[in-house]
């Protein structure tokens, strides 16, 4: 027994206590919620979190950019219906609120076996492998429709059995808070694995796999420990949206989910741990949100994707954490350029959008007749004018853009100079 009685012990420090403000945070949010649109969305969120965070231990941490993520939280969502399935008949007692830790183990069980193949690589092949075992589990699939439903999929209803304490998860609220506490358990268990001798080691097996094997240590066998790791908790996602939905489709396999989890953990940004739960939020808005107002939204969304891969690769966390450096600093000599950045950012941006709403337009609902609302604006996609008009307020905002970027490119690189200067002064006293 150390020296340091019980009383002595140290007291949670400022990690410990961010991490208790974030569950009461999750415990508090829905109280003033009395939609259950607000409430699905937030669970939904819950589970694109867990399954993003899933991702960027591969992407992020280990750099695998992998292509075929969604057949762990697939098979996950498959089996934790089938388990769901099976208490409803009686022929296996399980609590609900287990049934999501069944798709981990689904998806611990599948990352097992496939990883061993796929981190027998790394870069460009072990991406292409991940593609055609992706490919293949989803054809395999389809398949068996015995056991994976075919086309119709199979589902489940998650008010089973008696009620313990009145919770039977047949309201919106109380699935959220089991999803809530999923999400919280796993993000702690994922950044905890960041700070341990593995996610150290994997983060070397990232950036020099060379110099790790020279020190002993198995290239190899770190990728396929994180592989697995990443399949559980991207099972664990998949069985919490069985429960959600009570239906698991083919669509759960597909290649569009894994381009999902892709597509939107690198616009919330891979080099931060947080990162992945910005795009989480961002998933669930574009599925559930963006997808009514346009029917273009996967065109804008390519678009952003490709701007932010271009111009911002460290994501919206990437900005964040830039825009937050800046305010530590003389941040008042951005003033003079942000209204140039922000008109020629705005113009630019709507009239690309008004170019796009108006080919659609023209090409999918011209049994509608020429005019369309955007924006408040009444475009008609008959008139030139209106054409000339979009593609103009393009070349204005990008005109803008080109002219202000070198000013705000100085004044920015002055701010963090002075921050850079500061801090030797800082560290001398």
């Amino acid at each position: 027994m150390s020296a340091a009685g019980p009383a002595q012990r140290e007291a949670p420090g400022p990690g410990a206590r961010r991490w208790a403000l974030a569950a009461l945070l999750l415990a508090l949010l829905p109280l003033g919620l009395d939609s259950g649109l607000s409430l699905t969305l937030l669970t939904q969120f819950g589970i694109a979190a867990i399954a993003c965070l899933s991702y960027n231990l591969l992407l992020g941490q280990g750099g695998m950019l992998s292509f075929g993520h969604a057949v762990y939280s697939g098979l996950g969502a498959y089996l934790a219906i089938h388990a769901l399935a099976a208490v409803n008949r009686g022929a296996l007692v399980l609590p609900v609120s287990l049934v999501p830790l069944v798709g981990g183990l689904a998806g611990l069980g599948c990352a097992l076996v496939l990883g061993f193949l796929a981190c027998r690589r790394a870069g460009t092949v072990f991406a292409m492998i991940t593609l055609g075992l992706g490919e293949l589990v989803a054809a395999i699939a389809l398949m068996l429709p015995g056991v994976f439903g075919g086309e119709s999929g199979v589902s489940a209803n998650r008010v089973t059995g008696a009620a313990w304490a009145g919770i039977d998860f047949a309201s919106p609220r109380q699935l959220y808070y089991l999803v809530a506490a999923y999400a919280l358990a796993s993000t702690l268990a994922l950044h905890a694995l960041t700070t341990t001798p593995l996610g150290r080691m994997l983060n070397a097996v990232r950036d020099n796999p060379q110099r790790v094997a020279y020190i002993g240590y198995d290239p190899q066998r770190v990728r396929h420990i994180a592989f697995v790791i990443s399949g559980f908790f991207a099972g664990v996602a998949g069985g919490l949206a069985a429960l959600s939905f009570e239906f698991v489709g083919p669509e759960a396999l597909g290649a569009p989910r894994s381009g999902a989890y892709l597509v939107f953990t690198v616009l919330g940004g891979t080099g931060f741990f947080f990162g992945p739960v910005v795009g989480a939020a961002l998933m669930v808005l574009a599925q559930s949100l963006f997808s009514t107002w346009s029917r273009a939204w996967l065109l804008y969304l390519g678009l952003i994707f490709l701007v932010t891969v271009l111009l911002a690769p460290g994501g919206l966390s990437g900005l964040l954490a830039a825009g937050l450096r800046l305010a530590r600093g003389p941040w008042w000599r951005m003033l003079p350029v942000l209204p140039g950045l922000a008109a020629g950012a705005a113009a630019c941006g709507a009239g690309a959008a008004a170019l796009v709403e108006m080919l659609y337009h023209q090409r999918l609902d011209a049994a509608l007749g020429p005019q369309l609302q955007f924006l408040g604006w009444a475009l008609d996609v008959s008139r030139t004018a209106h054409w000339l008009a979009a593609a103009g307020l393009v070349l204005a905002g990008a005109g803008t853009l080109r002219l202000v970027a070198p000013a705000a490119r100085r004044r920015q690189a002055e701010i963090l100079q002075s921050l850079d200067d500061a801090a030797p002064a800082q560290g001398a006293r």
